[in-house]
């Protein structure tokens, strides 16, 4: 069922949202060659507790991790390790943070220190298909509206939007409803209302769409080895226009970093 969100619920959700995305604009500055993705993954939960939030990810069906940290062709929920980041890589960073009750969620991918004209290129429209789908989630609309305007920039642009992963309903729970995924399913999707609040997230794969899960249970990555990047954000249906929460430009942080 899908919770629609109260201005009550929002005023604590709100908060919760501009942490996640300040986490995530703090870990971007700290990656860089030469640090170790468990280096990135120590410095997010200092952010985080700064904040005096905690990780939503960290035990979450056991989630080991403060975030997830993807290098390369890793696509989701990559473990943090002794592995050293390299000039030319780059990475997704999704932070998903606990404050007030709700749950803040975004993710970013960044090249480490610089990185090759195809990443870049990679990056930017797996960023701007982001932006296209957020622009469909309006009252009255359905899910795949915003399916199919991720789908169609994505293949559009000679990639593909990854299958097996999709975004989701946000709030007081990691995982509601609905399921938001980046293509047209084929299925009847519910119709967006006002006070909904969904984490659109397109995943999407330099090559074929087709992802595997490493022996570690968790890394999913492409099966055919070639660069993946993910950008997320939590965000609401209104009345009109939708509100990108996991944006700091309009809500000041709830506190001062230490």
């Amino acid at each position: 069922m899908t919770v629609l969100k109260s201005e009550q619920d929002l005023a604590s959700m709100r908060p919760a949202c501009v942490i996640a995305q300040t986490v995530v604009d703090e870990v971007c500055e700290f990656v860089q060659p030469g640090v170790t993705t468990k280096q990135v993954d120590e410095f997010a939960a200092g952010r985080i507790r700064s904040y005096g939030a905690r990780s939503a990810f960290l035990g979450y069906r056991k989630f080991p991790c403060h975030l997830c940290l993807s290098v390369n062709e890793q696509v989701v929920h990559g473990l943090a390790t002794d592995r050293r980041l390299k000039f030319g890589d780059i990475i997704s960073l999704d932070v998903g943070v606990v404050y007030n009750g709700f749950i803040g969620d975004t993710a970013r991918t960044v090249a480490v220190g610089g990185c090759s004209v195809e990443a870049q290129r990679l990056m930017d429209v797996t960023e701007q298909s982001l932006y296209l789908g957020i622009a469909q989630a309006l009252p009255g609309n359905r899910v795949v509206d915003v399916s199919r305007a991720i789908q169609r920039y994505v293949e559009g642009n000679g990639y593909s939007v990854v299958r097996e992963f999709v975004g989701h309903g946000v709030g007081r729970s990691m995982h509601e409803e609905p399921q938001v995924p980046n293509f047209d399913d084929g299925k009847k999707s519910p119709k967006l209302q006002p006070g909904m609040t969904i984490a659109i997230e397109p995943m999407v794969n330099a090559g074929g769409p087709a992802v595997k899960i490493l022996n570690d249970g968790w890394t999913v990555v492409t099966k055919d080895g070639q660069l993946s990047a993910h950008f997320e954000h939590t965000v609401l249906v209104t009345g009109s226009e939708p509100e990108i929460l996991t944006c700091r430009a309009k809500t000041p942080l709830p506190l001062k970093a230490s």
